[in-house]
Parts: structure tokens; C-alpha cells; sequence
């Protein structure tokens, strides 16, 4: 046991080595110090903006496979990110782009994290609880209920307006070059109170992934943890999802990369370990995007390309087996 902690400790300490060495290389590669301090100006938005994206979607792809307890399945393959693209089409198509509540960003980001945050919650919750957490069941619903969603998108922005057509897209179009730094503080402050609010539930995820029955013999309330648990996932998603826009395939890469890394049920390591490596590698896609294609493309791309090869591979390896 202490062999296996210290080994944990270990990776978590290359992990954060690495992690640090590639956001100092974003922040520095090919700066111009006579215009140093422009060049900060831009990119230290988009290093908050990754590490709250990191932060967010790798703890809460953590917390929702052990819930669900497989490790095939995200929150973003459940139809998230849809259910948001929703969610951002209404309020453009009922209040319109000259709205205050579209104009001032944090308006925005709060009615948009409040409304996904009740709105999922309720629907997912409802789901799992139908189910009995069957993930086949959970999977084949979520993924038509992405499409009920794209599709009523679809339908309101053939309707809408051009002008707010183009300011929709530029809201829901993932990137790390357009982060609001209105919202920064503001996401880190929900961050802090979503993690003090649900301690407790987080604190118990070692339990919850024994099973129904042995959590409960231990004395856990099981549905309502994990009703709490499934309401923090939403938040954390709904805050990196406002941020820098929908990226479907990251949770699923970067939890399993850190289940393989540390071969533990602590959750306190999987979790560090998730957000580590989503950090390093948003930071190193980044890179690539700015300095090797030059703008051209977006992050979300490569990620979604490589995650959806990505899970083929987990379900062949796994054949859909937690």
C-alpha cells in the first residue's frame, strides 16, 4: 500500500511538472518582448480559460463515470453540449442579440448556467433514475435526446435573424482565442462554491463506486448523493461549456488516461490526475493550433476527431463492459 501511494504521489508530481512546463511554453513560445505585454494580454485569458475548462470537464468526467460506473460514458455523450447549444439558441432567438442579457457577458453566462444547470439536472436525473442507471439505456436515450435537441436548434436558427445567427455561432463555436475575461473570475468563484457545497457527495464517491446496496449498508443516502452529485457534474460542465464553447471527446480521454495512470479507486488522485492531463493537453493542442496551423482550425476538432477513435477503441477493448 505505502509502495502504491508513493507511486501515485510520484505521477501526480510529473503530471503537475509537466502541466506547468506546458503552460509556460504557450505563454512564452514565439513572444515578441517588444510588445510583451499585448502578447500577455491575449494569452492569459486563454490559459484561464483552459485551466477552468481542465478543471471542470476533468473532474466532473470522473465523478459522473463512477456514478454511472463505466467508463465509456461522459456527460458530453449524454447530449450536454446539445442540451447547451439549446439552451444558447433560445435565449438569442427569444430575447435577440441586441438584448442586454445577450450583450452583457455575464449575464449571459449566469442565465446560461443557471437554466442548464435545473434543466439537466432534472432531465438526467429522472433519466437515471428510470433506468436504474443501465448505461445501455442511459446511452441509447442520450443519444436520442442530442438529436431531439440539435434538431429543435436547427429549426430555431433557419427562423432566425442573420445578424443573430452569426452572433450565436461565435458563442457556440468551441475556442480558447475568444474567453470572455469578464467571466474568468466569475467561473472560478462558481467553481470554489460548487466544490464547497458538495464536499460532502465528492467526499463519498470511493463509497458510491462499491454499489447501490454495499453504499447503503454503509450508511450512504444513495439517491440523494447522488441526485447532488449528478447536479455538480451539470454545473462544472455547464461552466467549461460557457467558457470556451462545447468540446464533446476531452472527458472521455482524459479520465481514461487517468484511470490507467493511477490504478486506484481513490478518487482524489483520478480526479488530479483527469484535470492534469486535460491541462497539458489543451495547452499543447493550443500550441499546435496557433504556431503550426496558424489559426486555422480550432482545438475541439483534433479532440473530437481523436476522442471518437478514442472510444471506438474503448468499447472494442471493453466491449461495453465498466
Amino acid at each position: 500500500m505505502p509502495e502504491s501511494l508513493n507511486k501515485n504521489r510520484n505521477i501526480v508530481m510529473i503530471l503537475s511538472v509537466l502541466s506547468i512546463l506546458s503552460l509556460l511554453a504557450y505563454q512564452f513560445i514565439d513572444v515578441n518582448m517588444k510588445f510583451f505585454d499585448y502578447a500577455m494580454s491575449i494569452r492569459i485569458p486563454r490559459i484561464m480559460g483552459i485551466l477552468i475548462a481542465g478543471i471542470c470537464i476533468g473532474t466532473a468526467s470522473i465523478m459522473f463515470q463512477s456514478v454511472i460506473n463505466n467508463r465509456i460514458v461522459t456527460p458530453c455523450l449524454l447530449g450536454m453540449n446539445s442540451l447547451y447549444i439549446l439552451i444558447q439558441t433560445i435565449v438569442f432567438f427569444v430575447f435577440g442579440a441586441t438584448s442586454i442579457i445577450v450583450l452583457n457577458e455575464n449575464i449571459l453566462f449566469i442565465v446560461s448556467l443557471v437554466i442548464m444547470g435545473v434543466t439537466a439536472t432534472a432531465i438526467y436525473g429522472y433519466l437515471f433514475r428510470k433506468t436504474n442507471y443501465n448505461v445501455l439505456y442511459v446511452l441509447l436515450v442520450g443519444t436520442v435526446m442530442a438529436t431531439f435537441f440539435t434538431s429543435i436548434s436547427n429549426a430555431l436558427m433557419r427562423v432566425m435573424d442573420p445578424n443573430e445567427y452569426d452572433s450565436l455561432q461565435d458563442s457556440i463555436i468551441s475556442s480558447f482565442t475568444q474567453v470572455d475575461e469578464a467571466n474568468i473570475a466569475v467561473s472560478f468563484v462558481f467553481i470554489i462554491l460548487i466544490f464547497i457545497a458538495f464536499r460532502k457527495e465528492i467526499a463519498l464517491l470511493d463509497v458510491i463506486t462499491l454499489g447501490k446496496n454495499q453504499a447503503i449498508n454503509l450508511g450512504v443516502d444513495y439517491d440523494k448523493v447522488i441526485m447532488k452529485i449528478l447536479m455538480s457534474v451539470t454545473l462544472l460542465i455547464a461552466i467549461a461549456t460557457s467558457m470556451v464553447g462545447p468540446i464533446s471527446f476531452l472527458g472521455l480521454i482524459i479520465a481514461n488516461i487517468s484511470r490507467q495512470l493511477f490504478k486506484t479507486y481513490k478518487h482524489t488522485y483520478l480526479m488530479a490526475g483527469s484535470v492534469l492531463v486535460g491541462v497539458i493537453i489543451l495547452f499543447m493542442g493550443q500550441i499546435v493550433i496557433e504556431h503550426v496551423f496558424s489559426y486555422s482550425t480550432v482545438i475541439s476538432v483534433f479532440i473530437n476527431l481523436f476522442g471518437g477513435i478514442y472510444f471506438l477503441y474503448l468499447i472494442m477493448k471493453n466491449k461495453g463492459v465498466a
